[in-house]
């Protein structure tokens, strides 16, 4: 049979998202949901594997996708060690280190594992694209202020580089030859100076950095030892509220923008000054990413589901459209960008990786 599909697939903490692509378009999709007590079954994320990898054949089956059509598996990356980005085979080093979990357990381990599975049962290759761990730090972002510490990158990558790459065709130019600042805009917020494609800084998007709907970023460092030493807290309680119970849902009790919105609607002044502040550090960390380039810019990206809010793209352009041209791409398109990050090197416009050869072990 002809090999001309490729399978992406996006395992998440509740759902496993499979997508069918011929070329660029999108042939099948699917969001096949997990219960609680389905997943609470198992003690680690890799025991899922068989119960996943299952589902995805079974809809396979139903959709009447026969594996000795595809041409090549994809799946999301997981928390690995700190590496470039770009497309990468799924070999066995990487295999092993997701799953064990080497920095930390996520479904998104499960990606590769997942791809590797099938793609070795088709006969064909298994690829990983911009994980979460993708580190394309210069040296001196490295550097917190205190020696124990160091700055690390956890970055929402895949959206973001799928949107440079984005641009960059819109604009006929390679990636290469472009300065970007992109925000991606979302429960978590990220917002890095791209350099040639390149993310050279970036807010660690569960600590630092402009508070989300549901993180705090940023937070007056005196104050939070003072919490942590008070007595009052555990240490799940405090990591709680940093990420998952902090920013909007710990002002507004709700993670939901356009809640906020249907309040200030309502002339609710509150949910106004504390929607506010969050696009004031939106539009300050911009700016600061704007510094690392020298203010050599092409173009500021918004994306990321909070840039389908009219009122808080407009009040960001408010306070940065004097640096550069903005560019607004809504929402995220996981799928998409899995599928074409594989395209790029089966077309030979990218460069296949070897995790062995990125990453120090």
């Amino acid at each position: 049979m002809d090999k001309k599909y490729v399978l992406a697939i996006n395992p998440g903490s509740t759902s496993t998202k499979v997508a069918i692509y011929e070329g660029e378009y999108e042939i099948k999709s699917n969001t096949i949901h997990h219960s609680k007590n389905e997943l609470e079954m198992y003690e680690r994320v890799i025991g899922e594997y068989d119960y996943r990898l299952n589902l995805i054949y079974n809809w396979l089956r139903e959709e009447n996708i026969d594996i000795s059509c595809l041409r090549a598996v994809v799946g999301r990356g997981g928390l690995l060690r700190p590496m470039p980005g770009g497309t990468y085979l799924v070999t066995e080093k990487m295999l092993e280190d997701l799953r064990i979990g080497i920095t930390a357990e996520h479904a998104a381990n499960l990606g590769g594992i997942l791809a590797k599975g099938i793609a070795d049962k088709a006969e064909v290759d298994a690829f990983i694209i911009d994980p979460v761990a993708v580190d394309e730090f210069e040296e001196v972002a490295r550097i917190s202020g205190l020696k124990d510490l160091e700055r690390k990158s956890q970055i929402h990558a895949l959206n973001i580089k799928a949107v440079s790459y984005r641009r960059a065709e819109e604009l006929n130019k390679d990636i290469k030859d472009l300065n970007l600042v992109v925000a991606h805009l979302g429960g978590g917020i990220s917002i890095a100076p791209v350099k040639g494609g390149r993310m050279i800084d970036v807010n660690n998007a569960s600590e630092m950095g402009p508070f989300s709907p549901e993180r705090t970023g940023d937070l007056p460092v005196g104050e939070l030892v003072r919490m942590c030493y008070s007595g009052k807290y555990t240490l799940q309680e405090m990591r709680s509220k940093v990420k998952g119970k902090g920013g909007l849902v710990s002002y507004l009790g709700t993670s939901d923008a356009r809640e906020v919105e249907k309040r200030i609607d309502n002339d609710d002044k509150y949910a106004k000054l504390i929607y506010d502040a969050m696009i004031y550090q939106i539009g300050k960390e911009i700016g600061s990413a704007a510094t690392v380039l020298k203010g050599d810019i092409d173009d500021i990206i918004l994306t990321g589901g909070l840039a389908h809010s009219k009122y808080l793209v407009k009040n960001i352009k408010k306070m940065v459209s004097f640096i550069a041209n903005i560019v607004v791409y809504p929402g995220e398109d996981e799928m998409s960008a899995l599928n074409k990050g594989v395209l790029r090197v089966i077309e030979g416009k990218g460069k296949l990786k070897i995790y062995e050869e990125e990453v120090a072990f």
